[in-house]
């Protein structure tokens, strides 16, 4: 089923719904919000090179871990942008080849081989088992898994078949598989370390990027951001990934950055917008603390990711409060206004908060039909929400389904009518059309229908004059 762009005298070989649009009509979309944010990840748990859901902070312990520091990714920067309130983070972790899952051979008495015991996932996570005597249960053994010192998992059982059984189909256990190898009655061991382990972290290269950008474009998600990364080859390579996926209607937002190096140099950061100069992508231009840890621009765009995608239309990102506590560099006056003009998100630190300054993307170069409005943030994710709902609405109703007749046509426009009086007065004032267009149906296909609409959309207030008279 197609979805997309479409230009004057073009026809499209899939079936679908494709909008063109026109600055003077002035899209805009939906009250509700989407709110799915993708990122690929470096991590030393969870699936490699899967897709993974992740709705809050326990649910990414559980499928990434903690691990904060070397090389790993997932914790750092998807907690950081759950802070953002997004609906959802799409993870999917990255490796470089060398991944392996650790492991363990348990002995019996006379050092024959009777259990392996191997992690679910590749990592280099300090596990350990101990087998004794069960405590409670007389004539039975019992296996305790650990992180480090950290008690993990613990299971009675007795005979190795049962625990087989066991651990392979126990709810409780997240970390281990089981294999028999052959029978016998388990020696004693105190903290058994499984070994050969790694998390394929060390050598991850753009091509594992690409294949994450291959996994992602399948499935839906509203934004996109890399887990720090910052160079350039890659950069360009999302940049015009996200294009693409824009041109044919999949209307993703792309949030990047620079090294804290770069960002230390503001007029880096500007440039960096100019030369990406597209609406569907946002650059941050400054490093932002947070709990005591400095986050370089690349990664406060994870935090700008969750916060754009799951804030309302009807809002803007426009000075909102960030939970960072403090910003590097504090910019001056003129370098925020140079911030604007470039198309860079910028941070400043006033009254004890750290606020979001212009909700800009990173577009410079007006195309052709597209006006200043499409420079903002805001204005670009309406006009998408009402390509893609008026999209979704028209493949799930009327395509295949409603003939091409005045009767028909009647119902499509009297359907989209219905959906964008929804969106009145909070986004568009009430006086809108909605109708035929008439100049391309006269040499339409007789399957081809055309429609139009015109709106005043509303934006929000960011700048407010006031004057005061003294007497």
């Amino acid at each position: 089923m197609g979805r997309g762009e479409w230009s004057p005298g073009e026809d499209k070989t899939l079936a679908g719904a494709y909008m063109r649009f026109i600055s003077a009509a002035k899209n805009t979309s939906s009250n509700g919000t989407r709110g799915i944010v993708a990122i690929p990840v470096k991590a030393n748990w969870g699936p490699v090179g899967e897709l993974v859901e992740i709705t809050s902070e326990d649910e990414l312990k559980n499928v990434y871990h903690t691990d904060f520091g070397g090389g790993f990714t997932a914790f750092k920067l998807i907690s950081l942008m759950l802070l953002g309130n997004p609906n959802k983070v799409i993870g999917y972790r990255v490796a470089d080849g060398s991944e392996a899952k650790a492991s363990v051979k348990l002995q019996d008495g006379a050092a024959v081989d009777v259990l392996t015991l191997t992690t679910k996932h590749p990592t280099s996570l300090e596990f350990n088992v101990t087998i004794r005597d069960s405590l409670t249960e007389q004539g039975s053994q019992e296996l305790i898994l650990y992180e480090g010192t950290r008690k993990l998992f613990e299971v009675p059982f007795s005979d190795i078949d049962a625990l087989v059984s066991a651990v392979n189909t126990s709810t409780r256990n997240e970390w281990l598989t089981a294999t028999k190898d052959n029978d016998g009655t388990l020696a004693s061991v105190t903290n058994e370390p499984l070994a050969g382990g790694n998390s394929g972290v060390a050598s991850v290269t753009n091509e594992q990027y690409m294949d994450a950008l291959t996994a992602f474009e399948a499935h839906r998600f509203d934004a996109f951001t890399l887990d720090g990364i910052v160079d350039a080859d890659l950069r360009a390579s999302v940049a015009e990934w996200t294009k693409r996926l824009r041109s044919q209607g999949k209307k993703i937002t792309t949030f990047l950055g620079g090294s804290a190096t770069d960002d230390e140099t503001p007029s880096t950061g500007f440039n960096r917008s100019r030369s990406l100069d597209y609406e569907g992508i946002v650059n941050i231009g400054v490093s932002g603390e947070y709990d005591g840890v400095w986050y370089s621009s690349a990664e406060v765009a994870s935090y700008f990711a969750g916060l754009v995608s799951g804030l309302p239309l009807r809002e803007s990102v426009t000075f909102a409060v960030t939970p960072f506590t403090d910003v590097k560099p504090r910019l001056t006056y003129e370098q925020k206004k140079e911030a604007v003009t470039s198309g860079t998100i910028v941070m400043s630190y006033e009254n004890g908060k750290v606020r979001c300054e212009r909700g800009v993307n990173t577009l410079n170069t007006l195309r052709e039909n597209q006006n200043d409005t499409w420079k903002k943030i805001k204005m670009v994710r309406v006009k998408d929400a009402i390509d893609m709902d008026t999209s979704s609405e028209s493949i799930e109703k009327f395509i295949g389904k409603v003939p091409n007749n005045p009767d028909g046509q009647a119902y499509v426009l009297s359907a989209l009518k219905n959906y964008f009086e929804t969106l009145s007065p909070t986004l568009i004032a009430p006086d809108f059309t909605v109708e035929m267009d008439q100049e391309r149906m006269a040499t339409a296909g007789k399957d081809q229908f055309f429609w139009e609409y015109r709106v005043a959309d509303i934006d929000t207030m960011e700048e407010i004059y006031g004057t005061g008279y003294h007497q």
